[in-house]
């Protein structure tokens, strides 16, 4: 009999609310080495990914360039709502029709137009002339900035000195195939082109190269049987939502999520009985939910996967405002008690700060770990960078920011149709962490570090540990968490590779 900690069944039936800092595990027995750990997974029912990571829907999270990251690092993101119909097909789209690991941003002129400074072309090597100026219209050709600048008539028009025949690929090529391209032929850049209707979709640069070959090798990406980046979208409980969700399956989305903070309504019910009965071969997701009772009456509509957190986000105050919700390790757990009866996967959506909180989520039962602020401010995130206080910043806002709800995001609190709109999330900005490409790939190496010192060589395997009670944990006080930490140090800067 172990005596030593306690099982997890024994210590969340106790009546506390425990967060992620709340709890720690005891060490198992090592028989493995670290790279041995095996981090695949379930984001839903019918949908698997190599490593546990998802990008949560949120405006300042992910959109196309998340979206293609995730994927191609083997998770998924989640296509955030608020926004018109069109542009947040038009984000799943973008994300689909790539096969290399980033997007570009690209520049369109029409053929009557004038460059009149270096400023328009950006960071971008060149701009695409197209019949309209538009992304949509037929390409004409390409203004390099080298041409540009050795022009000596700035004024004329574009149509005069463009490329009309530039060198381009497919965009079906994978990496490897565009870089070997560029280095046989020598070239700077080489723009990648839709196979169906020759659309310019992304662009890749001999800098680009360079850039990927200083970043850690990438594993399995995330696939469709299309042979598509696997991409995720959410949308509300509204009937206009219905419209919404038509066009992102024709989109090409792979998962559905229903996103609600308060999961458990006749609402998000009879949109899951809708979606169902409409599109029977699309994974759906329901939540946000913190209870068993709460996850019984969405299972019994048949999810494909329960997305669990209230009030856990550094940029939530639910908990605050509404006095509802649950610490987050408790909420896992509960959750995972009824989910595992019924073989539904469990996402922990909130409360990741560090590769530990990751751990914690994972051993506590969950498949997958949807994080915001973890991925806000990294390359791939929406928005442009600034200096605050010396500091190189992202912005980042809660869905339950008022900044966020006059785009529509009150919907998602049952807010759109209140007279008075009251905040469950703050506007704040988080620091630049770099690119997803570097920094998820380090994490998932400390999460694997982590598993390995549990004694678990898989997800399952934790899982296993858990049930069995062989998984042993206790409460840490508050001094714990302190001696836990960094501390007794006059300074010190933290870097985790």
């Amino acid at each position: 009999m172990n005596d030593d900690g306690f099982s997890a069944e024994k210590l969340f039936n106790q009546g506390y609310s425990y967060t992620y800092d709340d709890v720690i595990f005891l060490p198992g027995f090592i028989d493995f080495p670290t790279d041995a750990v095996n981090l695949s997974t379930k984001l839903s029912r019918n949908i698997s990914l190599s490593i546990p990571c998802v990008a949560s829907p949120m405006d300042t999270v992910t959109e196309t360039s998340m979206a293609i990251g995730m994927a191609a690092l083997g998770g998924i993101g989640i296509v955030h709502y608020n926004n018109t119909i069109s542009q947040q097909a038009s984000i799943v789209r973008a994300a689909k029709s790539h096969k290399i690991p980033f997007s570009s941003d690209l520049i369109f002129a029409s053929p009557s137009d004038s460059i009149h400074s270096a400023d328009e072309f950006g960071n971008s090597p060149c701009i695409f002339v197209t019949e309209s100026g538009t992304k949509e219209s037929k390409v004409l050709g390409v203004v390099c900035k080298s041409t540009w600048k050795g022009l000596s008539d700035k004024e004329a028009r574009i149509s005069d000195y463009m490329n009309a025949s530039p060198v381009t690929l497919p965009s079906s090529y994978n990496f490897e195939d565009v870089a070997g391209y560029i280095a046989s032929k020598k070239l700077d850049f080489v723009p990648l082109v839709n196979d169906k209707d020759g659309e310019v979709v992304n662009l890749v640069t001999a800098t680009d190269l360079e850039r990927m070959n200083s970043l850690p090798k990438l594993g399995l990406p995330s696939l469709g049987t299309d042979g598509k980046f696997l991409v995720g979208a959410a949308i509300g409980t509204r009937d206009s939502d219905k419209e919404r969700l038509e066009h992102l399956v024709k989109a090409g989305i792979n998962a559905l999520v229903i996103d609600s903070s308060q999961g458990n309504s006749e609402y998000q019910i009879n949109m899951i009985k809708y979606v169902k009965h409409t599109y029977p071969h699309l994974d759906v997701i329901g939540g946000n939910i913190v209870t068993k009772y709460q996850a019984e009456n969405l299972i019994k509509q048949d999810v494909d996967g329960l997305r669990v957190g209230m009030g856990s986000g550094s940029i939530c105050t639910t908990q605050e405002v509404c006095a509802v919700g649950r610490g987050q390790a408790t909420a896992v757990y509960k959750v995972l008690s009824i989910a595992e009866q019924h073989g539904v996967p469990v996402i922990a959506d909130g409360g990741i700060s560090n590769s530990g909180h990751i751990v914690k989520a994972l051993s506590l039962g969950a498949s997958t770990v949807m994080m915001g602020s973890f991925l806000a401010g990294s390359n791939e995130a929406p928005g442009t960078y600034e200096n605050k206080n010396g500091l190189r910043v992202k912005k980042y806002r809660g869905m339950g920011s008022l900044e966020a709800m006059t785009k529509g995001s009150d919907a998602r609190y049952l807010g759109d149709t209140a007279k008075l709109k009251i905040a469950q999330g703050v506007v704040g900005s988080v620091a630049d962490k770099g690119s997803v490409l570097k920094f998820v790939p380090y994490t998932m190496q400390a999460v694997k570090q982590g598993f390995q010192d549990l004694g678990a060589s898989s997800l399952q395997s934790a899982h296993h540990l858990l049930r069995s009670g062989s998984l042993r944990l206790e409460v840490r006080t508050g001094a714990a968490q302190v001696e836990g930490g960094v501390h007794g140090l006059v300074g010190y800067e933290k870097k985790y590779f």
